[in-house]
């Protein structure tokens, strides 16, 4: 139990400071003012849902190892033997709890979760209060955590290039692709 404390710690430490970090920026510019786009994915732990999976598991095991340390000190010098269980069964429901939410962030994203009506209001507004533009079509889905795909079509009488558009997306949306159809009415 001590080794696998150590080792465990050990691995809870690299995972908590590691930075998931790359970048995959490109345009694709196709015709009729149609435009893709990625930014750069969002870094560190909470946006990686594999990583955020294995830091868990093995945050988990140093508990249980920890757990199991102190029921067995407890078992031998207080005659406690029955501490032994109770701290399996609080191990077991820390990996419930963690495993639920896990699942629950990680089913959003596989499922193509809609984004809240509060974010696709907001990407709304911010197109159509920039000039006589509407906002036809507008798909915004979760591919991680707070972290967003968006798909649009914007009509406006004076069409701008889907860039204009997009540097219109409030800053903080958690963008970080998309797509922008822009039509003439």
């Amino acid at each position: 139990a001590c080794v696998g404390l150590a080792v465990n710690g050990a691995s809870v430490f690299i995972l908590g400071v590691h930075n998931h970090d790359h970048d995959h920026d490109h345009d694709h510019d196709r015709e009729h003012e149609h435009e893709h786009e990625h930014d750069g994915h969002a870094e560190g732990r909470d946006h990686d849902h594999n990583l955020r999976a294995a830091y868990f598991h093995v945050l988990a095991d140093a508990l249980t190892s920890f757990t199991a340390i102190f029921a067995l000190l407890a078992g031998r010098y207080f005659d406690a033997v029955w501490l032994d269980p109770v701290m399996g069964i609080v191990g077991s429901l820390l990996v419930a709890r963690w495993s639920i939410g896990l699942l629950r962030d990680t089913s959003g994203v596989l499922l193509d979760r809609q984004a809240g009506e509060g974010a696709r209001r907001r990407v709304r507004e911010s197109i159509e209060g920039a000039d006589s533009a509407t906002v036809t079509d507008l798909h915004l889905w979760s591919i991680g955590p707070n972290i967003y795909n968006l798909n649009m079509t914007v009509v406006s009488q004076d069409p701008k290039p889907p860039s204009y558009y997009r540097s219109l997306l409030p800053a903080d949306s958690g963008i970080v692709h998309s797509t922008v159809e822009v039509r003439s009415r």
